[in-house]
């Protein structure tokens, strides 16, 4: 199914792909109790792949907090409804949590929104924007990582949706369960890879910067 021959991907050839959603059971957690009862099973993970949505500003100046934490399992994605809900002690205990590992993409601002709404210390954070330079792939978003690395495609066209809204789409939960899930999944995929030197990864930077380079001047 896999085989990572590339290190970028247009959005061209990303598009022509064929399209893949997470599958797998998704759960809406909006009380506290049922964070609790999540947080039960999610402790017995090892790895979960996790994200964050928030209602889009287009005011200048005007920010939301997150409004949602998606936690995926390779066949269940609880999706945590902090619009709506105190944030659960139980949720940041968990993400304290050394024992789970905690992986996702531009995590840096997932935590920075989240301890704005309980401030807690993030633990065992694998973001992989830091990592995938070792495995030859030097794309940093979500989708493309994804492209490459399993030659399938993730939609993103629910992300400027409003995740504030009273009760979330089919749609919008299908995206949302996506996006963390795909974390998991490439994670798991690469750790099955092995790394690439120092020296190769440069080498693979010159060879696609080059790359680019004759491209611009062919298509000037």
């Amino acid at each position: 199914m896999t085989c990572i021959n590339k290190a970028t991907i247009s959005k061209e050839e990303v598009n022509k792909l064929p399209l893949v959603f997470f599958e797998g059971e998704i759960i809406i957690v909006d009380t506290e109790k049922k964070a609790k009862k999540a947080i039960k099973i999610l402790r017995k993970q090892k790895i979960v792949g996790i994200d964050t949505e928030t209602k889009p500003s287009f005011k200048k100046g005007q920010t939301n907090k997150v409004a949602l934490l998606q936690i995926a399992t390779t066949d269940q994605c609880f999706l945590f409804r902090l619009n709506l809900m105190d944030f659960p002690k139980s949720l940041a205990n968990f993400l304290s949590r050394k024992a789970t590992r905690k992986v996702g993409l531009a995590l840096k601002d997932d935590f920075i929104g989240l301890n704005k709404h309980y401030n807690f210390k993030p633990e065992n954070i694998i973001d992989l924007q830091n990592i995938v330079n070792d495995y030859g792939i030097l794309e940093q978003g979500l989708q493309k990582i994804f492209a490459i690395v399993f030659n399938q495609k993730i939609s993103k066209n629910q992300r400027l949706s409003n995740w504030e809204s009273e009760e979330l789409t089919d749609k919008q939960q299908l995206y949302a369960a996506t996006d963390a899930w795909a974390a998991l999944m490439i994670y798991n995929q690469l750790m099955k890879k092995e790394k690439l030197s120092k020296e190769e990864i440069e080498a693979l930077k010159q060879q696609e910067a080059l790359k680019q380079q004759n491209n611009g001047e062919n298509n000037s």
